[in-house]
C-alpha cells in the first residue's frame, strides 16, 4: 500500500458563502410544469429489435430469418417446412431488465395464426409471456405485455395456423423502457458560482406560487435530478496568467460546501471530478497542478495518492461521502503533463506553454499518441514509457479512493473518463484496453467507464451509439456512464446542431438529451448507469433569463425529461383484426396496461373514435384511433376478400367417377371418392362426395360447405378443417362416422351436422370449434368429447 501523509493540503481559502438564496429549503415541493418554451415530452421506449447488435435464431427459413427484424413489414421470415412447432428466436445482445412489450407481425392480413411468446435470460429455460395457441381470429399481429427482468431472449413458437396461412414473421419487436436505476443528474459545479452571484432560479418565477427555488439546487430536485457532479481544481488559476484566482471556485474548500449543499441539505446523489490541475483539464489540455510541476515522478504519485485519499477522507468526515469519484476529467490523452508535452505537441493553457521551466521540468502523465502503432522501436518505447507513467499516476488515485473506503467502512466506486472522438473508435478501443490491462497489474480498478458526449465532437447519436456499445461489449465487467452531455435550445437560427438531427428549440432540446437517455438505457445487460448533463444554468442551458427580473431564471418546458422519460405504465397500444369486405366494424372494449412498479396488468377500456362509413365496402386497411386513462391506442384492421385458404393447384368440378388419388400439390373439388397421401393437400368446398373421404400424412384438408356419403378418416394430417364459420369456411353434413387422429396442429371441427360416431385421439392439440357447437347423432369419444 502507498505511504499516505497525514498532513492536509493547505490552501489559503476563504469560503464566506452566502446560503441565503434558498438552502434551507429541504422539504419535497408540489412538482410544477415548466415554464418556459414547449416541449412535447413521452417517456422513452427503444425497439431493442432494431439494435445493431440484435440478432435472429430460426428452425427453418434461414436465409430469410433477418426480414423479421429488418423494421419493414412488407417483408418476412417465411418458413420452409411447415410443420408444427416452428420458431424464431431474437437474441437482444444481453440482458435487459425492463422489456416490457413484445409486438408480432405476421404475413398474411386474413389468416388466423396460432403461436406462443416465451422469454428466457440463457435461451434454455423459458417462461410464458403469452399463449395464444387457442387463437382462432384472423389477424395481422399482436402486442402482450410481460414483466421478466432478466431478458435476454424471446422467442415465437408456432403452433397452429389457418390452413394456406403463410407460416413466418414480418417483424418482431421488443421494447425496452428506461429503468428505475438509471442516473439521471447533471453537472452542477457553477452552482458555487451561483450563489455567490446571487442568481435566483423558480420554477414559476412569474407565478403567485412560485414553486421550488431560489437555490439552483432545489429546482433541478424538483424537476427530477438525482445526481450532481462537481469537479474539484486543485488550486483555481487563470487561464492566461497562471495566477491563483481571488474567488478560488470549484477549489477543495468550496467543493466541500457544495457538497453539503447537494448531499447534506437535499440528499442527492454525489459525484467527485478530480482535475488534478488548477484549471480547466479535457482533451486538448491537461496542466499538471502548480504545487506538483516540479516534482519528480514518484513523489508526484505520491502527491496523488495523497491529495485523493485526503480530499475523500475529508467529504467522509463531514457527512458527504461521494457516491464516485472520478480520477481525471476526459483523460484520453493522459493527465498531468509534465516534459513530454514536447512530444504530444500541446500549448495550452497559456500558463502552461509560458512558463515551461516549471510545468515542463519533469516527467508527467501524457499520452504519446503520435507515436501509437510505430515501427521506430524509439518511438514504440516512448509510447509504452507513456502509458505506464499515466497508468502508475491513475492506479495511485484509484488506490487511494479504494484504500479510504476500507479505513471509512464506505463504498464508493470509482471511475475513469474520457470521451469517444467521432471517428476515433480505435483509438478509444485501444485506450480502454490499454489502461484497464495496466491499472489491473498495478492493483487498481475503476468501477465505472465514462465518456462525454456532444454531437459536434463526437458524431451522430447514432455514430456514438455504436462505440459506445463497442466499449461495452469489449469490457462487460465494467458500468458504462455518459459523464456529460448537453444541447442547445436556441441559437444557429434554430438549426440542428453538427451531426445532429434535432433543432436548436425548447423541444429539440429535450428530444436530443432524450435520445441520450436511451442510448445509455439500452446498453446491454443493464450496462449503462447514467447521464449527466453538463452545467444545465451555465452551458447550452435547460433555463432562461426571466424579462424584467434580475438575474432571475426559469426552467424550460425541456427540464422535465429527468421525470418524464421513465413509463409509469404501459399499454396494449395496437390491437390487429381482420374482417371480410362488408362486414361491420368490431373492436374491442378494452385493452391491457401494465404497471411498472409491481409488473401487475389488468384491462383498461378503450374510446375509440367512429369508423368511418363505408369503411369494409372494399379490401384494404383501416386505422382508427382510440384512448385510454394511459395513452392512445390504435386499431389495425385488415379489410379482406376471404380469408386465407389453400391455393388449389387443380380444380375439379362436376362429377368425378371414380376414386381420386391426390399425391401432391393442392387439389380443389366438387363431387368425388377421394384419397389423400402423404404430403398433399384437399380443399373441398361446397361438394357433394357420394364415398369415403380418407387421408394418411396428408399436409392439410379443409372441408367446407359439402355433403359427404360415407366415412371421413383424417390421420397424421399436419392442418385440419371440418367447418369454422368464423374463417367462413360453412359447415358440412356428412353421412357417416367420422375419425381425425394424429393431427399435428391446427384443427378445427365446427358447426358440422354428424350422422354417426365423432371419434379423436392422439392430436397434438385436441379439436376446437371455435364457439360453433357440431350436431353429431353418434357417440363423441375422447378429444371430440366437448365439440
Amino acid at each position: 500500500m502507498m505511504r499516505r501523509h497525514p498532513v492536509r493540503t493547505a490552501l489559503s481559502i476563504t469560503t464566506a458563502v452566502l446560503l441565503a438564496c434558498g438552502a434551507a429549503a429541504f422539504g419535497p415541493v408540489a412538482p410544477a410544469s415548466a415554464h418556459f418554451g414547449e416541449a412535447e415530452i413521452s417517456p422513452i421506449e427503444s425497439d431493442i429489435s432494431a439494435k445493431s447488435w440484435a440478432s435472429v435464431d430460426v428452425s427453418s427459413g434461414a436465409s430469410t430469418a433477418d426480414l423479421a427484424i429488418d423494421q419493414d413489414d412488407r417483408t418476412a421470415w417465411r418458413v420452409d417446412d411447415t410443420s408444427a412447432n416452428q420458431w424464431l428466436t431474437l437474441d437482444l445482445g444481453g440482458a435487459y431488465d425492463n422489456v416490457r412489450k413484445v409486438g408480432v407481425v405476421f404475413p398474411d392480413t386474413g389468416a388466423a395464426y396460432q403461436y406462443v411468446v416465451e422469454s428466457s435470460a440463457d435461451g434454455d429455460s423459458w417462461n410464458v409471456i403469452a399463449d395464444h395457441s387457442a387463437n382462432h381470429q384472423p389477424a395481422r399481429g399482436s402486442v402482450d405485455l410481460f414483466t421478466r427482468p432478466g431478458t435476454r431472449f424471446v422467442r415465437v413458437t408456432f403452433t397452429g395456423a389457418s390452413p394456406g396461412a403463410t407460416l413466418g414473421i414480418s417483424e418482431l419487436s421488443v421494447h425496452n423502457y428506461l429503468r428505475d436505476d438509471l442516473i439521471l443528474g447533471a453537472d452542477a459545479s457553477w452552482v458555487d458560482n451561483d450563489i455567490a452571484e446571487g442568481r435566483k432560479y423558480w420554477v414559476s418565477p412569474t407565478e403567485e406560487d412560485q414553486g421550488a427555488g431560489p437555490h439552483l439546487l432545489d429546482v433541478l430536485q424538483d424537476r427530477g435530478a438525482e445526481y450532481v457532479r462537481l469537479r474539484v481544481f486543485n488550486e483555481p488559476r487563470s487561464e492566461s496568467s497562471g495566477d491563483a484566482l481571488a474567488v478560488p471556485y470549484q477549489g477543495p474548500e468550496r467543493s466541500l460546501e457544495v457538497s453539503k449543499w447537494i448531499k447534506a441539505e437535499r440528499d442527492m446523489g454525489l459525484g467527485i471530478d478530480l482535475h488534478y490541475a488548477d484549471s480547466w483539464a479535457d482533451p486538448a489540455k491537461q496542466p499538471k497542478p502548480r504545487a506538483w510541476a516540479r516534482l519528480e515522478f514518484d513523489d508526484l504519485t505520491q502527491a496523488v495518492y495523497d491529495y485523493t485519499y485526503d480530499y475523500v477522507e475529508q467529504l467522509i468526515e463531514q457527512g458527504t461521502t461521494p457516491d464516485k469519484v472520478a480520477i481525471g476529467n476526459e483523460i484520453v490523452n493522459g493527465f498531468m503533463y509534465g516534459s513530454e508535452a514536447a512530444l504530444i505537441g500541446t500549448t495550452d493553457p497559456a500558463y502552461f506553454r509560458n512558463q515551461p521551466e516549471i510545468y515542463k521540468s519533469q516527467p508527467g502523465g501524457g499520452l504519446l499518441w503520435n507515436y501509437w502503432g510505430s515501427d521506430d522501436p524509439k518511438e514504440q518505447r516512448l509510447y509504452e514509457e507513456a502509458w505506464d507513467r499515466f497508468t502508475t499516476l491513475s492506479a495511485a488515485g484509484i488506490r487511494a479512493v479504494r484504500d479510504v473506503s476500507a479505513d471509512q467502512g464506505e463504498d464508493i466506486d470509482v471511475e475513469t473518463h474520457i470521451i469517444i472522438g467521432k471517428d476515433r473508435r480505435a483509438k478509444t478501443l485501444e485506450f480502454w484496453d490499454q489502461y484497464l490491462t495496466r491499472v489491473k497489474a498495478k492493483g487498481a480498478d475503476p468501477d465505472v467507464l465514462a465518456h462525454s458526449y456532444y454531437p459536434q465532437y463526437h458524431g451522430s447519436p447514432d455514430h456514438y451509439e455504436a462505440n459506445i456499445n463497442a466499449v461495452a461489449a469489449a469490457h462487460p465487467g465494467y458500468k458504462i456512464e455518459i459523464a456529460e452531455t448537453s444541447y442547445p435550445a436556441s441559437g444557429g437560427g434554430g438549426a440542428p446542431m453538427p451531426n445532429s438531427t434535432y433543432p436548436r428549440t425548447v423541444q429539440g432540446q429535450a428530444d436530443a438529451l432524450q435520445r441520450v437517455f436511451q442510448i445509455a438505457n439500452d446498453i446491454p445487460n443493464n450496462q449503462g448507469l447514467g447521464v449527466l448533463a453538463w452545467e444545465p444554468a451555465r452551458w447550452q442551458s435547460l433555463f432562461t433569463a426571466v424579462p424584467g427580473m434580475t438575474r432571475t431564471w426559469e426552467p424550460n418546458a425541456s427540464i422535465d425529461i429527468f421525470t418524464k422519460s421513465r413509463a409509469s405504465h404501459v399499454v396494449e397500444d395496437t390491437v390487429y383484426a381482420s374482417a371480410l369486405v362488408g362486414d361491420e366494424v368490431v373492436l374491442p372494449d378494452s385493452v391491457r396496461v401494465l404497471t411498472m412498479a409491481d409488473g401487475s396488468t389488468e384491462p383498461v377500456p378503450v374510446k375509440w373514435d367512429p369508423v368511418p362509413d363505408g369503411a369494409t365496402d372494399k379490401a384494404g386497411r383501416i386505422t382508427v384511433r382510440g384512448s385510454t386513462g394511459y395513452g392512445p391506442v390504435t386499431a389495425l384492421l385488415d379489410v379482406v376478400e376471404t380469408y386465407a385458404g389453400l391455393d388449389c393447384d387443380r380444380v375439379i368440378t362436376g362429377r368425378h367417377a371414380g376414386p381420386l388419388t391426390v399425391t401432391e400439390g393442392v387439389t380443389c373439388l366438387d363431387g368425388a371418392t377421394v384419397s389423400v397421401r402423404a404430403g398433399a393437400s384437399l380443399q373441398v368446398d361446397g361438394a357433394a362426395i357420394a364415398g369415403p373421404v380418407r387421408a394418411d400424412g396428408a399436409a392439410g384438408m379443409v372441408i367446407c360447405d359439402s355433403r359427404i356419403s360415407g366415412p371421413v378418416t383424417l390421420s397424421g394430417t399436419s392442418s385440419v378443417t371440418i367447418g369454422n364459420p368464423v374463417l367462413g369456411c360453412a359447415p358440412n353434413t356428412i353421412s357417416g362416422p367420422v375419425t381425425v387422429t394424429r393431427t399435428q396442429w391446427w384443427n378445427v371441427i365446427a358447426g358440422n351436422t354428424i350422422n354417426g360416431p365423432l371419434t379423436c385421439g392422439g392430436n397434438a392439440q385436441p379439436p376446437v370449434n371455435n364457439g360453433s357447437t357440431n350436431t353429431v347423432s353418434g357417440p363423441k369419444s375422447a378429444q371430440c368429447r366437448d365439440l
